[in-house]
C-alpha cells in the first residue's frame, strides 16, 4: 500500500505497479516536505527526501524550487532600508 502522504521512498506511489514517474508538482512536494523527510528517513529506512522514479527535469526542477521555498530567502527578514 502506497504512503497517502506522497513521500519519496520505497513505498512511494510513483513505484506501485502502473504507477506513473513523479512529475514537476511532487518535485515541489518533495522540496518541501525535504527538511521534515530528512530527519525522518534517519529513523526509518523507507523514507526517503528524493523520489528516484521521476520524469527527470521537470521534477528536479519542482523539488529545487520546493527545497529553496522550504528553507526560504532568510535574507529577506534582513532587508534594511535607510542609512
Amino acid at each position: 500500500m502506497a504512503n497517502i502522504l506522497a513521500i519519496a521512498g520505497n513505498n512511494s506511489t510513483y513505484k506501485q505497479p502502473g504507477g506513473s514517474p513523479a512529475g514537476f508538482l511532487s518535485g515541489l512536494w518533495h522540496g518541501a516536505i525535504a527538511p521534515f523527510t530528512f530527519i525522518v528517513s534517519i529513523f526509518i529506512e523507507n523514507v526517503s527526501m528524493y523520489e528516484t522514479n521521476n520524469n527527470g527535469v521537470w521534477y528536479e526542477w519542482g523539488f529545487l524550487m520546493g527545497i529553496s521555498g522550504a528553507l526560504g530567502s532568510s535574507q529577506a527578514s534582513r532587508i534594511h532600508i535607510g542609512g
